[in-house]
């Protein structure tokens, strides 16, 4: 039997499709190589393992699936103990914010701990970001936190941050106040997705001042929302961020009475003493970004 052919398999089964198992696969490989190759095994076998669609293992897709998992599973933890003791290996999400203006820190003082340390980062936002942890594709996630996560996943809060309305600069609004006593609002509303805690708290506030205002624009980030404010194509909405740098043709307007949206950890598993240490750190640098 291949054993690279089991391999394959188990990316398949665990991610539910080949296409998913190429998107997940740890070195590059096509979708027709998966395919073919595992069709190999299934023909050594003289079975099939699952069907392809809709997705599902056969029961001696199941039975083969349960037998070789604990392998592969424990494939990656093995080769670094053997490399030089326990893992320490951490897959974090986040914004692309927080990936250049506040992990970086709290990384060089992790690895004064953990010399060894292996990082590896991915850009995403709430709740991309969950659907990765049930997954376990990541370890944790600094992020905005939105509604109570699923089972399994545990968020820790940080601190909350309050809502802004970004316009641009030579605009004669003087309070966001003022928008919401006109009939109809004109300018076009630029906001991060629906699912976002910014823009659900957003929504709520002006559904409490009984205001409709819906996006014009959306985008993927707060960086692209003050991005588009400063070319001219309408207000946006976003969070109030510890040593913010506002663009030189953007103002911030604040959004009195509006929900404050917080940040925190999202993290599933085991509180190894890796984890215990980068909690701490982010921990402390928080509260160091809002002293005073």
């Amino acid at each position: 039997m291949n054993v690279h052919h089991l391999e394959l398999f188990y990316y398949v089964a665990r991610h539910g499709g080949i296409s998913e198992a190429v998107r997940h696969m740890p070195y590059g490989i096509q979708q027709p190589a998966v395919s073919g190759q595992v069709i190999q095994l299934e023909e050594f076998l003289g079975v099939t393992l699952f069907h392809r669609r809709p997705f599902v293992l056969t029961p001696q897709g199941k039975d083969l699936y349960a037998f070789i998992k604990p392998f592969f599973d424990n494939l990656t933890p093995m080769a670094e103990k053997l490399r030089g003791g326990v893992s320490q290996h951490l897959r974090i999400a986040a914004s692309e914010t927080v990936l250049r203006n506040f992990l970086p820190v709290v990384l060089q003082e992790l690895r004064q701990k953990f010399p060894k340390l292996k990082v590896t980062l991915r850009e995403g936002y709430h709740p991309q970001v969950v659907t990765w942890l049930v997954q376990q594709d990541i370890d944790l996630s600094l992020v905005l936190l939105g509604e109570k996560p699923p089972a399994g996943v545990n968020a820790i809060p940080l601190f909350k941050l309050p809502l802004v309305l970004l316009v641009p600069k030579a605009s004669r609004l003087k309070s966001a106040e003022e928008l919401w006593q006109r009939d109809r609002i004109e300018e076009a509303l630029i906001t991060v997705p629906s699912n976002e805690p910014i823009r659900r708290a957003f929504q709520e506030g002006l559904t409490k001042r009984k205001v409709d205002w819906f996006s014009g624009i959306e985008v993927s980030s707060v960086e692209m929302v003050q991005t588009y404010v400063a070319n001219g194509y309408g207000f946006g909405v976003t969070v109030h961020l510890p040593n913010w740098k506002l663009n030189p043709k953007v103002m911030a307007l604040a959004l009195e009475g509006f929900d404050e949206v917080t940040f925190g950890i999202l993290w599933q598993g085991q509180r190894t003493s890796l984890l215990e240490a980068l909690f701490q750190i982010v921990e402390q640098t928080a509260r160091g970004l809002f002293a005073g």
